[in-house]
């Protein structure tokens, strides 16, 4: 059964009429995002300080927003979801605050480029190169990556690039293959959120005729998993990308990595943003900040 918050946002979204999500223009799509954001996120916690900043990317300056708590200890690479097409600082900004919080570290929000305007690879060469500043600019200083969903696939290529530097890493319903033809995306193809030809939509803006196979597209896939740091994989009972995202779990766990892995059942996707209207969204990011906290604190 789906949790009653979750249930009541579900329903509602269902019962919009117009045509599907995955054919609204993405601009309109991004508005949307924008919108739901204010509908669900609710305000966000107050941090000590918050602050608007930019590094060096390969295309241009990279937008970070920095959550800086009282006594912060560590950083955290953070990159938002939203099929690597929409989303923003903005829209994670509740998220990022409560995460910061409770992780008692620095959360750095990053503003990678988008596709369709900017296809793969280019939101993945602006994450790695934001953490590397990051690295750079808190010398001494444990680091994680952290992202959902699209931000989440973002989060284990930079890791995997930067395997030296990456502390730990936490996984939010990432989106890990695409093959698109797990189980969970016959199971939950409609009516649950996100859809499988609302994914499928994501992946064909993001690749622009790419190879959505190679693994810096589709982790699951890669072959170069042992040796990453600690990690902590979230996924959700009704969510396409549920399968892939354990899957991955499993794959991490068989190359040797120390993985934790916590399915929150009654959850669909983009739950975890969603903090006024479920009291699972708090318990999410109370748990992934705690295996943050225990990573960048350790030793």
């Amino acid at each position: 059964m789906l949790d009653p918050g979750i249930q009541k946002v579900l329903d509602a979204m269902n019962a919009v009429e117009g045509p599907p999500a995955h054919e609204v223009p993405i601009e309109q799509a991004r508005a949307g995002h924008e919108q739901e954001t204010a509908q669900l996120s609710g305000p966000g916690e107050e941090v000590a300080a918050v602050r608007d900043v930019e590094v060096a990317g390969p295309a241009g300056a990279i937008p970070l927003r920095l959550y800086e708590p009282a006594a912060a200890e560590g950083v955290v690479a953070y990159f938002h979801g939203g099929g690597w097409a929409v989303g923003s600082i903005d829209s994670f900004d509740t998220v990022c605050r409560a995460l910061a919080n409770a992780a008692g570290a620095v959360v750095a929000s990053v503003g990678y480029r988008l596709a369709p305007e900017h296809p793969f690879p280019a939101a993945l060469e602006d994450c790695v190169a934001a953490t590397r500043r990051l690295a750079e600019q808190h010398p001494g200083a444990r680091l994680a990556v952290a992202g959902d969903s699209a931000g989440g696939n973002l989060a284990i290529g930079v890791a995997r690039r930067l395997r030296e530097t990456v502390a730990a890493i936490a996984l939010v319903y990432p989106v890990c293959d695409a093959g698109l033809n797990t189980p969970s995306y016959r199971d939950f193809k409609a009516r649950y959120g996100l859809t499988a030809a609302g994914m499928q939509r994501y992946w064909n803006l993001y690749l622009d005729g790419a190879d959505g196979l190679q693994p810096d597209a589709s982790p699951l896939r890669a072959g170069d998993l042992a040796g990453l740091p600690p990690t902590y994989v979230l996924t959700s009972e009704f969510d396409v990308l549920r399968d892939e995202a354990e899957a991955l779990a499993e794959k991490l766990r068989a190359a040797g990595v120390d993985v934790t892995h916590r399915r929150f059942d009654g959850t669909i996707h983009g739950f975890w943003r969603w903090t006024a209207a479920t009291e699972a969204t708090r318990e999410a990011i109370d748990e992934v900040a705690a295996a943050l906290r225990s990573r960048l604190r350790a030793g």
